[in-house]
């Protein structure tokens, strides 16, 4: 439970018995009722998220789902002992963590299939309709039709004694009808004579109705529907696979080192500020800082980036990831649910428990669908008497109405695509925050990008050099990145690590100073050295020739910083330092303007800097010298023209402007206020992650459209050919289990979703 707003909390309960997304809507139905209750049910996850005033007590939002005819249990304290809660509604009684919860219903599956098949076979051959063989369909199908279709019946009876109806009331009455109807021409009828035999017809027949039985549709009927409903169920546990993923990727076991010894420990026991080893191959188990030794860590199953990262001394390190190279030792800063793994998890499992404003929709569909068809049916019964038609012609279409307008497939359009897709992003380092996210994806014609640590990289970096006549680079670089290395100055390290990157090990200076607000002066290997401003060498009577005077001039014009660099009373350099343009923003740029978006560069920066960089990466329309309070108003203004704008920012200054957009994109390199405020979040530091952010949410809406339009247009052009008698029920059950399995399997090809190239 977590607190949401002052005298509010919040809480999730996990929901069992529901068989469909009607049962849902009927949940969230009761509980809204409730005083100071907000709640939201979903089918596919079968939880409830919950907010509501303190002084509520959550066994009162338990007992309004028991009321309701469903079960509901509190959180369990540790995640691991979760999972999926069940009634044994939907044929899959509650069952302990670690079993598997498919198995009640699989084994249903199974025994309705195989006493089904004689009887099914039966009916459809009449060479194998021997002597006294209706007497052994019934023995075949009576056990199908009572005991596998029990969960039907169930969950029927339940919602009848609270007066409604579901698709359960649908499948119990329309089989059991059936069943009844062959019992009455067996024993009452002329059904049960020696020698009857009835051919298999895809149509309804005029025949004398007491000669008829349908054993096979009832059987064939219930048999189909629990092979859907087992598929569905298989695939509700395979669309969440990323999330479990995700929560299996920390490390069990960790190594601490406590008053000077090692010392095995479960993880979640790890505190923050505990010192722990991490040894090739091993997995990081939290969130921390690297205090010694250094390595290469692989990240790939957190953020999707191959290419492992050097970590060091003073290098934050990732829970989860694994330590590819040398040994570490790791002082721990983030512990449980504060690490970035665990709020990866939730983000992904808040995404999964939202509903998007389409399946609102389709909820409220399943909700009236039933009494309509239910009304539909008797009214198809009605006309059919009415014309003369014989009962048995009036029944069964009437039967076949009750099958076939089964919304499984309604109910599963969204919640499906929903969780594929989300849990897709999550392996690619792409979190979805909610659902209602899709439809802003598909919305957006502008975004806004701010430059420092999402276009650029945030940190200054040596970007060239210009040397005078007669001087060696190499040797320029050596002797400014040794005296700048003693500096703590972000530029001084800038060109200290530019150095080292291009010429290696650098010499240790033998004398040091740091001359405030103009650079620094040292001794190195014997040489009078002075890096810093041009005002530097000035004191020291030393002037810039002209082809240096140029390049420092080019080079702030630009926007950079411009370092000069002298030895032994003669200028010898010039060194650009700026913050650098991550190598695929570019790209990015691409692929955004290719998703029918217009950039548009935002910063605090002076002009002629936010200009260079949104010259190099594609950008035709800058917005600078922006106050952090103002980015906000910047967002309004465009709003104000009638775009829909998303913004990604990675900043606390950019947390109002992500909140404000109809889409925030928040890069997880960034802080937690921007990742909080933003709707999408992107692990991996790459503005390319959100064009491929883009290309997911457009993606998983369109294929929760296509579900919805599958689904009900399904529904719509099977009902009249149900009521006109064109369907018998055995085809119509088959249909429909067929419709809700042709639902879930187009979810599933969100799977298969590539990051671009």
């Amino acid at each position: 439970m977590t607190t949401t707003t002052p005298g509010t909390a919040e809480v999730e309960l996990a929901i069992g018995g529901m068989t469909c997304a009607s049962c849902a809507a009927r949940i969230e139905k009761k509980l809204n009722r409730m005083d100071g209750v907000e709640a939201t049910v979903n089918y596919a996850t079968e939880k409830a998220k919950v907010t509501y005033t303190g002084d509520l007590e959550i066994s009162s939002l338990i007992s309004t789902v028991e009321a309701t005819g469903y079960s509901a249990t509190p959180p369990a304290p540790k995640r691991e002992e979760t999972g999926p809660v069940s009634d044994g509604s939907d044929g899959s009684e509650t069952a302990p963590s670690g079993t598997d919860e498919l198995k009640p219903l699989r084994e249903r599956l199974i025994v309705s299939t195989l006493l089904s098949l004689p009887v099914i076979a039966m009916a459809m051959a009449p060479t194998l309709q021997i002597e006294y063989w209706q007497w052994l369909s019934l023995t075949l199908a009576a056990p199908v039709v009572v005991w596998g279709a029990l969960p039907f019946h169930k969950a029927a009876w339940t919602n009848a004694r609270h007066g409604a109806a579901t698709m359960d009331t649908l499948i119990s009455v329309g089989t059991s009808a059936a069943l009844l109807w062959s019992l009455w021409a067996l024993f009452f009828g002329t059904a049960g004579e020696p020698g009857m035999t009835h051919p298999f017809e895809l149509s309804i027949a005029r025949t004398d109705g007491a000669a008829n039985i349908y054993l096979e549709a009832a059987a064939g009927v219930t048999t189909f529907l629990l092979a859907g409903r087992y598929f569905e169920a298989r695939s509700k546990r395979k669309a969440g696979t990323a999330l479990k993923a995700l929560l299996e990727l920390g490390a069990k076991e960790v190594t601490v080192l406590r008053d000077g010894r090692e010392q095995l420990i479960r993880t979640e026991e790890l505190a923050v500020g505990d010192h722990f080893l991490v040894r090739p191959g091993e997995t990081i188990a939290t969130d921390g800082t690297v205090i010694e030794g250094s390595s290469a860590v692989d990240a790939s199953m957190l953020t999707g980036e191959s290419v492992p990262v050097e970590v060091a001394v003073g290098d934050p390190v990732t829970g989860a990831t694994l330590n590819a190279g040398g040994r570490l030792l790791v002082e721990a800063t983030r512990v449980g649910s504060d690490t970035q793994l665990a709020r990866m998890a939730k983000l992904v499992e808040e995404a999964q428990n939202g509903k998007a404003a389409a399946q609102r929709l389709a909820d409220r569909i399943s909700a009236v669908f039933v009494p309509i068809v239910i009304a539909l049916a008797l009214g198809t019964l009605g006309f059919w008497l009415g014309n003369g038609s014989e009962l048995t012609a009036a029944f069964t279409a009437a039967v076949a109405v009750l099958i076939i307008a089964c919304p499984c497939a309604l109910g599963l359009a969204t919640p499906t695509a929903l969780m594929v897709g989300t849990g897709r992003g999550a392996q690619l380092g792409i979190l979805i925050k909610g659902p209602e996210v899709l439809e802003n994806t598909r919305k957006a014609d502008t975004i806004v990008l701010d430059k420092t640590g999402t276009v650029t990289t945030g940190k200054m970096t040596l970007l060239s050099v210009h040397t005078a006549d007669g001087q060696d680079e190499s040797e320029v670089l050596r002797l400014a990145g040794a005296l700048e290395h003693a500096s703590e100055h972000p530029i001084a390290q800038a060109v200290a690590t530019g150095a080292t990157d291009k010429v290696g090990a650098l010499p240790t200076p033998e004398d040091f100073t740091n001359v405030a607000g103009l650079g620094v002066q040292g001794v190195v290997e014997g040489r009078a050295v002075l890096v810093g401003r041009e005002k530097l060498l000035e004191e020291w009577v030393i002037e810039l020739p002209a082809e240096l005077s140029r390049a420092k001039s080019e080079a702030e014009a630009a926007g950079r910083t411009a370092i000069a660099v002298a030895w032994d009373g003669e200028a010898r350099a010039v060194l650009e330092v700026a913050d650098a343009v991550k190598p695929t923003s570019a790209d990015a740029i691409r692929r955004l303007r290719a998703l029918g978006l217009t950039p548009i560069l935002l910063t605090g920066d002076n002009r002629a800097v936010a200009e260079a960089v949104a010259a190099e990466v594609g950008i035709d329309e800058v917005i600078a010298e922006v106050m952090p309070q103002d980015k906000v108003d910047v967002v309004k203004r465009l709003q104000d023209e009638g775009r829909s704008v998303a913004m990604v920012g990675d900043g606390v200054n950019d947390a109002a402007a992500l909140a404000q957009a109809e889409l925030g994109l928040a890069m997880g390199t960034g802080t937690d206020a921007a990742i909080e405020a933003g709707d999408l979040t992107l692990v991996r530091g790459d503005l390319r992650a959100a064009a491929d952010a883009i290309r997911l949410s457009r993606k998983t809406l369109s294929t929760i459209k296509s579900n919805l339009a599958w689904a009900f247009g399904y529904n719509v052009m099977a009902l009249p050919l149900a009521a006109a008698g064109l369907l018998n029920p055995m085809i119509a059950g088959a249909a429909m289990a067929f419709s809700s399995v042709s639902v879930v399997a187009n979810s599933m090809r969100l799977r298969t979703f590539r990051a671009a190239d």
